[in-house]
């Protein structure tokens, strides 16, 4: 059976130059960065070395890089270390974040009982700026946390303009950026924003290890406590093998950048104008020129489809979402649609399309033919 992967935001296929060299360190380069003996010197240097390579791609100092087990354990680290050591007493979030977010927000708010506040949706699924301003002239210690690229719609914040918006009204800016990491460019040299977080894996990288860009002097402290590895910030013996794939996956992905831009650009209008000539009345969640590699939709299909529509897709072997596969086993309506829709809209069958720079057009064909015969 043809396989078609079509689920790139929720995780990518490792590339094979990234698989090779974690396969060299795992072999050759296993000692502990952290031994002072020459294989523990030898880890050291691959670590500090992967840490410079990730920082120039983002225009910071190799300090300002801090890694983790990947985006949902630094947006804890963010918001948790914000309430707790910045005296932070007000968050601003958005009800269409990551529940990485959403839910670290929750439960800061019972444990703190800090205030929290959430930027308007708009029915594009764009975020209302000017509301943003409006909640931050009400001056207090605040925490601005917004995803630079939404995962379920691939709508596209400014970073630009919330970093200024932010620095007008004195407060800290968290962008989780797990979509857009090795998909575009930040320059945090000319983007102020506090702080990013990445994943490896949704850039062709490992699973398990990803990073944490906290801008210099922000005073943040540890999240979990024990030997004294990046920085005293962050306990534990660093994986050497996968902090070196993810340098590796990252550096591919941005010299390749502008050419697998330009043909996932391209895959993405190809089945836009398929689904024209083939389901006219499908609908897009969000608007045609969100992120590049990101594409949400209804389908004109009864709502009795919905249930079985991913399993029936599967078993032609296709692979796709109808949103984050965090929460894929839930029954409940995506809580972004549920931001954007009504709800006759919500229940009738949508789908979260992502690609790579691995898809072709005869996938795209096969989903068409695939969704015809349903």
């Amino acid at each position: 059976m043809k396989k078609v992967y079509l689920d790139n935001a929720s995780t990518t296929a490792i590339r094979p130059e990234v698989i090779q060299e974690m396969t060299k360190i795992m072999a050759e380069d296993f000692g502990n960065p952290s031994s002072t003996h020459s294989f523990g010197r030898n880890a050291r240097t691959i670590l500090e070395l992967s840490r410079k390579s990730i920082a120039k791609h983002f225009n910071c100092t190799a300090q300002e890089i801090l890694f983790t087990s990947g985006g949902t354990e630094a947006d804890n680290w963010i918001l948790r270390s914000a309430v707790e050591d910045l005296k932070v007493e007000r968050i601003i979030t958005s009800r269409i974040e990551h529940h990485a977010v959403l839910h670290t927000v929750w439960v800061l708010q019972e444990e703190y009982n800090i205030e929290v506040e959430y930027v308007n949706v708009n029915t594009d699924g764009s975020l209302d700026l000017t509301h943003l301003s409006n909640l931050l002239s009400d001056a207090k210690k605040t925490l601005v946390s917004l995803m630079h690229v939404n995962n379920e719609t691939g709508a596209v914040l400014d970073l630009g303009r919330v970093s200024t918006i932010c620095g007008q009204y004195s407060a800290l800016f968290l962008s989780d950026t797990v979509q857009s990491v090795g998909k575009t460019e930040i320059d945090l040299q000319n983007t102020p924003v506090d702080f990013i977080t990445a994943s490896a894996h949704k850039f062709h990288g490992p699973k398990g290890v990803g990073f944490a860009f906290i801008r210099k002097n922000s005073g943040l402290q540890p999240l979990f406590f024990g030997g004294d590895q990046e920085k005293g910030l962050r306990a534990g013996t660093e994986a050497v093998h996968q902090i070196a794939g993810m340098a590796k996956a990252l550096a591919i992905s941005y010299e390749n950048l502008n050419e697998e831009r330009n043909y996932i650009s391209d895959l993405k209008k190809y089945l836009i104008e398929q689904l024209e000539i083939h389901f006219p009345d499908f609908r897009i969640n969000g608007k045609p020129d969100d992120f590049y590699n990101i594409i949400n939709v209804i389908l004109p299909f009864s709502s009795d489809k919905t249930s079985m529509l991913l399993f029936s897709l599967d078993m032609k072997g296709i692979a796709v979402s109808r949103g984050s596969a965090c929460q894929s086993g839930s029954i409940k309506p995506s809580h972004v649609l549920k931001e954007m829709l009504s709800e006759s809209d919500l229940k009738l069958p949508n789908l979260r399309i992502s690609f790579s720079h691995y898809n072709t057009k005869e996938d795209i064909d096969w989903l068409i033919e695939s969704l015809k015969s349903l």
